[in-house]
């Protein structure tokens, strides 16, 4: 079953869905919406033997803290996940997959020097300049930010949370998604992380990705509004050891459309790592 817990990280209450008990971590990381998004697939992948943790960052979900423009860039973000696995007790080889702004986070990781990460899937993530999108984009204008009501942002991520889902949802369904943001906290953290996205952190990281020989995996919705199949390609042909796996009438949450066939991915991935 699955289940929330929490760790400390700096005094920080940090909260974490995750299935099953030991087998080899897989870190699980959000962008702009939150832990949930891997719901749909923690008991596929813990299936094949793997300990999935899919964390909230500070000011998300259900995570206390808040966080700051200056502490929400890809690689601060990174940084901080190395105290959020000493905070968990792992020691060892990490395995990351990260969805949305997550993937950009995931590719720092794995290229930082100070953490082992053997293998990194990228689920509809940030790559080359693919981000910020519009509707994030707009709030790295700090006037802008600072003009934004809770309710704006709210009703934001309402539009985008349908747009992404890519299939019909119910009310009750929705409001679990949106229900972090009725926190005033969250949503400062949520503008944060749009004030920080620059693809600046992933077009710097180009001739490190171009020599890395970690594999890497891909999995895509093919009907991504928001991050385009075409950049999932182009990554598949230029950067080492990728593989891409196309999730067909999916979206930009293929957790949620096909989550068998993105947890069997997933699951065949990492789970051939030794």
């Amino acid at each position: 079953m699955t289940r929330r817990e929490t760790v400390h990280v700096g005094g920080v209450p940090i909260s974490f869905l995750t299935v099953g008990e030991g087998g080899r971590l897989v870190l699980l990381l959000h962008g702009t919406y939150w832990s949930r998004v891997w719901q749909p697939v923690l008991a596929g992948i813990a299936a094949v033997g793997l300990r999935p943790v899919a964390v909230d960052f500070p000011g998300f979900g259900r995570s206390g803290g808040e966080l700051t423009v200056q502490h929400a860039s890809l690689p601060c973000l990174s940084a901080w996940l190395l105290r959020f696995l000493e905070a968990l007790g792992h020691q060892g080889p990490t395995m990351v997959a990260g969805h949305d702004i997550g993937g950009g986070v995931a590719q720092h990781l794995m290229l930082a020097e100070a953490a082992d990460v053997p293998r990194v899937a990228l689920v509809n993530s940030v790559m080359y300049d693919s981000w910020p999108v519009p509707g994030i984009a707009r709030f790295r204008d700090p006037a802008v930010a600072a003009a934004t009501t809770s309710d704006d942002v709210l009703a934001a991520r309402r539009v985008s949370v349908v747009k992404a889902l890519g299939r019909p949802a119910s009310e009750a369904e929705i409001a679990e998604y949106l229900d972090p943001w009725t926190d005033p906290r969250v949503t400062r953290s949520w503008l944060a992380l749009a004030g920080a996205a620059d693809n600046r952190y992933t077009q710097q990281i180009l001739p490190a990705l171009l020599k890395s020989r970690t594999p890497k995996l891909l999995v895509w919705g093919e009907d991504d509004p928001f991050q385009t199949i075409d950049y999932a390609e182009r990554y598949a042909r230029e950067i080492p050891e990728t593989t891409l796996v196309r999730i067909k009438s999916a979206g930009h949450i293929p957790m949620e459309n096909d989550p068998n066939a993105v947890a069997r991915a997933l699951g065949e991935f990492f789970a051939a790592e030794g």
